[in-house]
């Protein structure tokens, strides 16, 4: 697989991922939940962590959350510039189509999640009690590097108590699947399972 492909697939994933990023940001106000069908929901949110909303200053007092949100958004810079260059280095050796389709797709996740992380704060203003425009004229909801990762797909499948005869959660109520996530997030977790599943085919040496 050639460079020139993989920046095809790349482009292709990060076209779909903003645009319905910037659809849901400019239609929707935060926490808005359309039902599609039982088990699809479009749902509205925002995430200035990490998975599941999880961030540094969860775990220490000592790291305010602006600190926290910009260490985040700088190391996922980090991240992805080292993909990158990852990228780069298996298409010039020829590597395995499916090492490289992987890399590819995680490559575009994580930079489409960084593109909100940098800009989205400074290209539109905030969603609460309202549909954000792009570009207003008072400004952003924040600075640059302190944007929020847009969210939107929700899949509720099957929400429940469980059965008595489960050790140790019988008889909770439980819901399968809760976390709202987008397309970038699912391009990550594709490639990811990918090199998990394909992995001998993947690293052929």
């Amino acid at each position: 697989m050639s460079l020139k492909k993989s920046s095809l697939v790349i482009f292709i994933i990060l076209l779909i991922d903003q645009i319905s990023k910037i659809y849901i940001k400019t239609h929707f106000e935060l926490g808005e939940d359309v039902t599609v069908f039982s088990w699809f929901h479009i749902a509205f949110v925002e995430n200035d962590g990490m998975a599941w909303g999880t961030k540094l200053s969860d775990f220490t007092t000592l790291i305010s959350d602006e600190s926290a949100k910009l260490i985040l958004t700088l190391f996922r810079i980090v991240a992805v510039t080292g993909i990158a260059f990852w990228l780069v280095d298996v298409t010039k050796k020829k590597k395995s189509k499916i090492l490289i389709f992987a890399i590819s797709i995680i490559f575009a996740g994580a930079l489409g999640n960084i593109l909100d992380s940098v800009f989205y704060g400074i290209l539109f203003n905030d969603s609460v009690m309202q549909v954000a425009s792009f570009l207003p004229e008072e400004g952003g909801y924040a600075g640059v590097f302190y944007g929020n990762v847009v969210d939107m797909l929700h899949f509720p499948i099957w929400n429940g108590v469980l059965p008595e005869w489960l050790p140790f959660i019988n008889g909770k109520q439980f819901s399968f699947f809760d976390p709202v996530f987008n397309i970038a997030d699912m391009a990550i977790s594709t490639g990811i399972g990918i090199l998990i599943v394909f992995n001998k085919k993947a690293f052929e040496n």
